[in-house]
């Protein structure tokens, strides 16, 4: 566990800071609506840690891959195998 932390901690801080971010909006939009401090926080904090998981797993999506070096698929002569 440590290793893949190790390994995504930029998105995972990005994604902590946008999750801060993300409830202070939502609760101030929530209270506007509903005039109530409890379903605000309540609803700022379920949408957002939903939309959290989603940004990351979106984030790594958008991520470049990486594809094989062209030894791994062609051939010598430059022909795919």
């Amino acid at each position: 566990m440590s290793r893949w932390v190790n390994t995504h901690a930029f998105t995972l801080k990005k994604t902590a800071s946008y999750y801060v971010t993300h409830i202070s909006v939502a609760a101030m939009v929530a209270y506007a609506v509903t005039g109530d401090w409890q379903a605000s926080i309540a609803l700022s904090l379920l949408e957002p840690t939903v939309q959290a998981v989603v940004y990351f797993f979106h984030e790594k999506l958008w991520q470049p891959k990486k594809l094989p070096r062209p030894s791994a698929w062609m051939t010598t002569s430059g022909q795919l195998k």
